[in-house]
């Protein structure tokens, strides 16, 4: 297979102008640190959720509230490994897909996508309150107590792998097997160009108003033209808010104070260009 190759896009200086309900208390917030653990240091939770065909899965949450950062993995029942990484620092939020690839129709043994955003407040608990969470029972098969809206994301906009620590230090890392397929949004890029980040990392992608014959990969018959992909991932189970409950001292005087956290779930559609529609077979009529 021919190497896939971009098409060069407008210059970067065009984006200058540019369920079921849950006991209250599921996984309850410790208040006090973990015996031997320091400040700061990585905690680590692997909670059991079930996927959309019915399968159990374990996902595995990280905080580190010293980089004040949280991730979190699952592995789809096809295989594929997801990881969600939010960098509040930057506000960044790297949404990473090791797809297992279709060998016998000529695919990589893996294809890598990651799709950068940008983090809004009050979309995931904080980084200090997630190093915190214990579980009462660990083998509990756990169902988000909330389902968010399906959210579609046309990711415009490429980023350039050798330049996207200035954007959230972890793109190294987590991106590192994606390094062609980083792609994030141009209404993105103009929050981050407004707080100084480097506006030659990113490259506008060609669209349907560039090119007319560009269609969606799924109508698109001939494996070797560019076309929209569109990739769809789901957060099965994560903590989305703080619960608070009050208490009343002696005096009468009422306090509130943090005992527990809501679940949420949440999907994602991802609508990019690939220079091939043999990037994407999985996206296909049925």
């Amino acid at each position: 297979i021919p190497a896939p190759t971009r098409p060069r896009g407008r210059p970067p200086a065009a984006l200058l102008s540019l369920p079921r309900p849950l006991p209250l208390l599921l996984l309850l917030l410790a208040r006090l640190p973990v015996a031997g653990a320091a400040a700061g240091a990585l905690s680590e939770l692997r909670v059991r959720v079930r996927l959309p065909d019915g399968q159990v899965t374990e996902e595995t949450l990280q905080a580190d509230s010293a980089a004040d950062c949280i991730s979190l993995e699952l592995r789809k029942g096809d295989g594929t490994l997801v990881t969600f990484t939010v960098d509040f620092k930057q506000e960044v939020k790297i949404f990473r897909a090791l797809i297992l690839g279709e060998l016998e129709r000529g695919q990589n043994q893996l294809q890598a996508l990651c799709f950068v955003t940008r983090l809004h407040r009050n979309e995931i608990i904080p980084s200090e309150s997630m190093a915190k969470l214990r579980q009462k029972n660990p083998r509990t098969v756990r169902q988000a107590e909330e389902v968010r809206v399906l959210e579609y994301l046309n990711m415009d906009v490429a980023v350039n792998f050798s330049k996207g620590a200035q954007l959230s230090s972890h793109i190294h890392n987590i991106c590192s097997e994606a390094r062609e397929a980083i792609y994030t949004r141009e209404e993105d890029v103009k929050f981050w160009l407004e707080k100084g980040v480097d506006g030659s990392m990113f490259e506008v992608l060609p669209q349907s108003t560039d090119l007319p014959d560009l269609q969606r990969c799924r109508l698109c018959t001939d494996r070797w033209k560019p076309c929209i992909c569109t990739y769809a991932l789901n957060i099965e189970w994560y903590p989305c808010m703080l619960k608070y409950c009050k208490s009343r001292d002696p005096t009468g005087k009422v306090s509130t104070y943090k005992c527990g956290i809501r679940s949420c779930q949440k999907g994602y559609s991802f609508d990019f260009y690939v220079p091939q529609k043999q990037l994407c077979l999985w996206d296909e009529e049925t």
